[in-house]
């Protein structure tokens, strides 16, 4: 057995750098991605490819502070104001695309 699994490094590389693009593309962070799919090849892309895209997220306003907050935050991460679940929701970032 040549290599001694050093073949496999250049695959789990190709992992993690898919699943880093698709979860960059999506808003995540590039490395937090790039982790889960090295480590975890075809379960971290593939979460990677079904993860919701942090710029559709309907948002709120802070009533303490004015700060914008998703939605689904509970408390404000400016103030630490409790949040309770608002009338009206501001539009996301990024238009919401349906399928």
């Amino acid at each position: 057995m040549s290599g001694g699994g050093f073949a496999l490094i250049p695959i789990l590389l190709g992992f993690g750098l898919a699943a880093g693009m698709v979860g960059r593309w999506k808003g995540g962070s590039f490395w937090l991605w790039f982790f889960v799919g090295f480590f975890a090849p075809f379960v971290g892309l593939a979460a990677a490819a079904l993860h919701r895209p942090e710029r559709e997220e309907l948002r709120r306003q802070c009533p303490g502070c004015g700060r914008v907050v998703k939605l689904h935050d509970a408390l404000c991460t400016r103030c630490g104001t409790e949040l309770e679940f608002p009338d009206v929701a501001l539009a996301a970032e990024a238009p919401i695309r349906v399928a």
